[in-house]
């Protein structure tokens, strides 16, 4: 269930455009130009892009003068990673380093007083942002997680693992204290890397009084459900009201089979006096999350889907007026998804990001509708070749954002409304990038099979002369409903495969969201149709520019990607030399018997592989229905712990590749779940990637 940087250029569309449906209409290709980023000599290195510092936006003070930043910075001879966190001045100025110990501090929140809040090794800590000693508040054996404090300062939000069923055989027996076994009589028996032990995430709240901490009160006493959401909530899935008289919490209060095919969670309010808890969602049927409070207190604004089951569906903004107790989806007529949101100070209107056009945007909707019974207005404020990730805050005419480029990893930028510009506020990678070599990013139109207008993101190896010919990789984008914008990826880094030599093409294929809510959803039980086609297309379009090799062009990608790869192993025709699959579904029908989310394969596959209606899925659009046609050498990356696409796809489809004589390589990584975490774990892979590149392209 979402990092930045960037010098703006001129890239996107204008708001108005927004309205139209067609995407092949909606596209203003002047607007589309280059934008070179680096100046050094050196080329991008695994090393070097590990060497990175990782930058996330913590708070900004009561004044709004300085800004709490982190910094991640990963050893990869200890093979772990360790955050500091930093102040800088919004209007320019050096950065102070102000933290100093070892761990990752969180920044909790930064007091009218200027006392810094953070959270280290589990325990509330304070420090003066001023400088001074830090003091640690809470010692608290079993550990502080998701914390929220209320706005009173008299109460703490909380969450922890509580043990609600016996699944392990060591809580079921305890006479077999050595023992290992899981028993289980329902589904979710397993989440993204994990075994369910039987202990799910509470919201607890208890008195607070500086640093002591009450007896807790587990909201969910008994019950197994998850709160904050497995596997990826965290403290935005909390709220408190604004007069400390209530908190709020997500939950699906679904169990066993019917939590594995639901997205639908809800939001909760837990009055702290009553001890009553009311559904606030009652009656809406996706996902509902991310509950704000307007600064007033008299509205509430959350993220809301319609639909049980599509985790990918359009994302709205709704707010709940306490006076009018009216629910007002603001977003509702408006052709895009949103990704994040934040109130404006003086609470007439929201400010969000969304992706459109290959990049992600900020956005703004008032709460005033535009006519007497119409809809809200949504309005474009920010366009340029970057992507803009978190929004920190409003100041005056000026909003704190991160922002990142494919070029560019992400830093702390001030957006001036008025100039539409961004100005860095944090610098941190700055002397890195200095030293690397230019890289030239490019938007590209090609005409889909279907006649309408596929964009892709190209991306040029420094000192690229087209007078040359390069080897040439199509990258297959996950998700499947992911967008592929100007985001900067540790794990997928294209500015680290250009730097080798390639020329890389990233299409906006179909199913990516930024090109209206049609051209989002239309990749759902289709994806071995239109989305396929996409890909071919647009490399086929870039073959004809004579700077490729059209004899050295390879296919690369990872979940839907690595799926995507499987796929075009068997239609590709002759036009791959190589291939890369990380992670991806090769046989649909034991995929759909292994994964643990259930309510995906549902939606987007149609349904099981027993049900006569879904038939194309399970044959046409699944690639082991393919293995005849293979003849292409080909890589597969599987993780151990994944149990997203566990396994026995990685196994399976290079048992076939093998069976069938076809050059291939299995590179399992056993600890690693769907993605590859470790820093050494990750130095084997982008080696073993750039191996087989150079010896089979």
């Amino acid at each position: 269930m979402n990092k930045i940087s960037a010098l703006a250029c001129a890239l996107l569309l204008s708001s108005s455009l927004l309205a139209q449906h067609a995407p092949e209409k909606r596209i203003n290709r002047t607007l589309i130009t280059n934008k070179i980023y680096d100046v050094g000599e050196e080329r991008m290195t695994p090393e070097k892009l590990w060497a990175l510092g990782r930058v996330s936006a913590e708070g900004l003070s009561a004044d709004g003068k300085s800004v709490v930043y982190g910094v991640s910075n990963y050893s990869l001879g200890e093979n772990k990673s360790e955050k500091n966190l930093y102040v800088v001045p919004v209007n320019g100025g050096s950065a102070v380093q102000f933290t100093h110990e070892a761990g990752a501090e969180s920044v909790l929140q930064i007091t009218a007083a200027g006392d810094v809040l953070y959270l280290l090794k589990g325990q509330l800590w304070s420090k003066p942002l001023s400088g001074g000693e830090a003091k640690q508040l809470t010692d608290i054996a079993e550990g502080l997680e998701n914390v929220k404090l209320s706005p009173d300062g008299k109460h703490i939000l909380f969450s922890r693992p509580v043990l609600v069923n016996t699944y392990h055989s060591v809580d079921k027996y305890a006479d077999l204290p050595k023992s290992n076994v899981y028993i289980y009589d329902d589904l979710d028996y397993r989440h993204w890397d994990s075994f369910n032990d039987g202990r799910f995430n509470h919201p607890f709240v208890a008195s607070y009084d500086n640093g002591k901490i009450g007896e807790p009160l587990d909201l969910l006493a008994g019950e197994a459900f998850y709160s904050p959401q497995a596997p990826f909530g965290g403290a935005d899935d909390f709220a408190w009201s604004p007069d400390s008289k209530a908190v709020l919490y997500v939950c699906k209060k679904k169990f066993g089979k019917e939590y594995a095919v639901s997205t639908n969670t809800d939001i909760y309010r837990y009055d702290l006096a009553t001890k009553e808890t009311t559904n606030l969602t009652a009656g809406m049927a996706g996902y509902d999350t991310h509950p704000v409070y307007s600064p007033d207190g008299q509205k509430l604004a959350w993220l809301s889907m319609k639909t049980d089951g599509f985790e990918a569906d359009k994302t709205d903004i709704v707010i709940f007026d306490r006076k009018s107790t009216r629910r007002l989806n603001l977003t509702a007529s408006w052709d895009g998804t949103v990704n994040s949101f934040i109130w404006s100070r003086d609470g007439r209107k929201l400010y969000f990001t969304a992706p459109t056009k290959g990049t992600v945007q900020l956005f703004e909707v008032a709460l005033t509708p535009s006519k007497k019974d119409a809809g809200f207005t949504v309005k474009q404020i920010s366009e340029g070749q970057f992507d803009i990730g978190d929004i920190v805050a409003e100041l005056d005419g000026q909003l704190i954002v991160t922002s990142t480029t494919l070029t560019r990893a992400a830093e702390i930028y001030s957006y001036d409304l008025k100039k539409k510009s961004l100005r860095a506020i944090t610098t941190v990678n700055d002397a890195a990038y200095a030293k690397i070599a230019k890289t030239k990013v490019e938007g590209r139109f090609t005409k889909a099979t279907d006649g309408a207008d596929l964009f892709s993101w190209v991306i040029y190896p420094p000192n690229f002369d087209p007078n040359k010919k390069y080897p040439t990789l199509l990258f297959c984008q996950g998700g499947p409903q992911a967008a592929t914008t100007l985001g900067y990826s540790f794990r997928w880094n294209f500015q680290l495969m250009a730097s080798q030599g390639y020329i890389v093409i990233l299409p906006n294929r179909r199913g990516m969201p930024g090109w209206g809510v049609k051209w989002n959803q239309d990749i759902s039980k289709d994806w071995g149709g239109q989305p396929i086609r996409d890909y071919l297309s647009a490399i086929d379009d870039l073959a004809k520019e004579p700077y490729v090799d059209k004899q050295r062009i390879g296919a690369v990608g990872a979940s839907y990607g690595g799926y995507s790869v499987f796929m075009l192993a068997g239609v590709h025709e002759g036009r791959f030399k190589s291939l890369i699959s990380h992670c991806g579904l090769f046989d649909m029908t034991s995929w759909y018997g292994t994964t643990e989310e259930l309510f995906f394969a549902n939606y987007d596959l149609g349904g099981p592989y027993w049900d006569k209606a879904n038939e194309k899925t399970y044959t046409e659009f699944n690639p082991i229905k393919h293995i005849d046609k293979w003849d292409t050498p080909i890589l597969i990356f599987q993780g151990g712990k994944d149990f997203r696409v566990p396994i026995g796809q990685g196994l399976e489809a290079f048992q076939a590749a093998q069976l069938k004589q076809v050059k291939s390589r299995l590179v399992y990584l056993p600890e690693e779940n769907h993605w590859v975490l470790s820093g050494q774990n990750a130095q084997v892979w982008q080696r073993e990637f750039f191996g087989w590149l150079k010896e089979t392209l």
